[in-house]
């Protein structure tokens, strides 16, 4: 009989193919890293190692599209604030004092929350970069990162010309690492030229990555777009040539019809963020139509300085919600459609659709598995909607990230929690001299 590495047995199987297949009393078998057999009832083959899901849930591991891992250290910072007053007065301080040991330790203590709360991939906009890709590494997790450019020196790098070089070194220096990938990512409109976003663009097409930017975030943004260029900031782009599908525009909330068919038509993604949008006040993102046109929609918590947390089943039940509340529509972003944008169509956002984000034979195995034995999730009459309204992330119970097993029975494998926190309380020490 034939072995494989691994399987993870007995549990209800939420492949996020194409057709929504679901797998009762199903199995996932693992080899060498990929998925290798998908099934219901009995295992065809022997196993090294069985993970027993008792009944529970298991699905791809979550992708978490949008956030600033490092700011996990600025959690409860000047909250309550204005958007462009948090960050002015705030976190741009604070970030020029920030070294790559500060960013390495919020990283770190970003991957072990993400991890617990089952996501598996996220997608990094920072300062020292190169310190994040090499903590996620450490955490086994998979990432695209990006160090953030703007038009005023930075800690990390100085010039914006010593930027563009060090995205560049970071883009050769982890071109062929099984999880980390490099993106290029200008912060906005409002701290980017337009001579800069050119250049960030030309350098995202030299090295085929994708171009990640803060677009229409908020309405004070827009008016300060319309009042440099007289055009508002969709509009902005697409005269600079930067709306095509290497674009990833996280946020998009502030945009009407026209601008979202032409983001449709020039095939921009989406980054929702829809817990940090309201908390900074900055408005509800027409999710619903933007899917309708057929845009990608994937899901970002944001950072933790705006959110204040990494959970991604916390942000699905918000964004469904918002959606129906802002349409007074019910139907509107349905729980499936919310859990996909969470799964395969946030790895379609970052273009890793062909290895994760379904449970599909020849993907990476990037697999969690939610313990269902918990009175509010009892009973289980359909598991999306158990999943978006009323799962935490402290019902993930094992997480699965290229075949290697991250975490098991709710315990870390590749962190030592109680290091990682004892470091990020010596951070905060520095935070408090900053700041407060």
């Amino acid at each position: 009989m034939e072995s494989v590495d691994m399987v993870i047995q007995n549990g209800t199987v939420l492949t996020m193919d194409d057709r929504n297949t679901v797998l009762v009393n199903g199995f996932v078998g693992i080899q060498a890293g990929r998925i290798s057999h998908l099934g219901s009832g009995l295992t065809p083959f022997n196993a090294h190692r069985i993970i027993d899901a008792a009944g529970g849930l298991i699905l791809p591991g979550l992708v978490n599209a949008h956030t600033h891992a490092a700011m996990s250290l600025f959690r409860g910072l000047a909250d309550d604030l204005p958007l462009m007053d948090w960050l002015n007065r705030y976190i741009f301080p604070a970030e020029q004092k920030m070294d790559a040991d500060f960013v390495f330790t919020g990283t770190l203590l970003a991957c072990a929350e993400m991890i617990l709360s089952g996501t598996t991939t996220f997608c990094d906009m920072y300062l020292f970069e190169d310190e994040v890709a090499r903590a996620a590494h450490q955490a086994g997790m998979r990432c695209l990162v990006g160090e953030v450019l703007y038009d005023f020196p930075s800690p990390n790098y100085g010039s914006i010309e010593a930027g563009l070089a060090y995205v560049e070194r970071l883009i050769q220096k982890w071109r062929d690492d099984p999880l980390v990938s490099v993106a290029v990512e200008p912060h906005s409109l409002y701290t980017c030229s337009p001579d800069l976003l050119v250049k960030t663009h030309e350098l995202a097409v030299k090295h085929d990555v994708p171009l990640i930017i803060h677009l229409a975030e908020s309405a004070t943004e827009n008016d300060e777009v319309v009042k440099r260029y007289n055009l508002r900031p969709v509009g902005h782009l697409s005269s600079l040539g930067l709306l095509t599908p290497r674009l990833i525009a996280d946020h998009v909330v502030h945009v009407d019809s026209a601008e979202m068919d032409l983001l449709a038509q020039t095939g921009v993604k989406v980054v929702h963020n829809p817990e940090s949008n309201l908390k900074l006040a900055s408005g509800i993102s027409p999710v619903s139509e933007l899917i309708a046109r057929r845009i990608l929609v994937g899901l970002g918590t944001d950072g933790c300085a705006s959110n204040n947390n990494l959970d991604l089943f916390g942000e699905m039940d918000m964004a469904a919600k918002l959606a129906k509340i802002n349409t007074l529509d019910p139907t509107v972003l349905n729980a499936e459609t919310v859990l996909r944008m969470a799964t395969i169509e946030g790895a379609r956002v970052l273009g890793m659709a062909d290895r994760i984000g379904s449970l599909e034979i020849g993907k990476q195995a990037d697999v969690i598995v939610l313990d269902t034995r918990k009175p509010h999730l009892t009973p289980m009459y359909n598991p999306y909607s158990q999943l978006v309204y009323a799962a935490t992330g402290q019902d993930v119970r094992h997480a699965i990230i290229e075949g290697r097993m991250v975490m098991e029975d709710r315990r870390l494998l590749t962190l030592d929690v109680a290091e990682v926190l004892a470091r990020a309380e010596e951070k905060a020490v520095l935070v408090r001299e900053w700041i407060m």
